[in-house]
């Protein structure tokens, strides 16, 4: 079992997107993860994201492995989290 798992809601804490949410959507090799925002509600675009530029949180959402925005969108509706993925948190320095 591991803590970056399909579904698993994170912040981005390094880059440009830095405070923003993403849904990890894929799990690759090594430190490795696919994660999408998507771009149009969190300006997080799909993309590969090293482990080490995340801090998951304790939400999840049911998505499929690979799943396309539209339906990650539709799974943040459900669960009530699209408009806190419109929010950037500042994070500590």
């Amino acid at each position: 079992m591991t803590l970056y798992r399909i579904g698993r809601v994170c912040i981005k804490t390094v880059g440009r997107e830095t405070g923003s949410y993403c849904v990890i959507i894929d799990e690759m090799e090594g430190r490795f993860v696919v994660v999408t925002g998507p771009k149009h509600v969190s300006s997080v675009r799909r993309r590969k994201c090293n482990i080490r530029h995340l801090e998951p949180l304790e939400m999840e959402i049911p998505i499929e492995k690979g799943a396309d925005d539209s339906a990650v969108e539709k799974a943040l509706e459900d669960a009530g989290l699209k408009e806190k993925f419109r929010e950037k948190i500042r994070l500590p320095q």
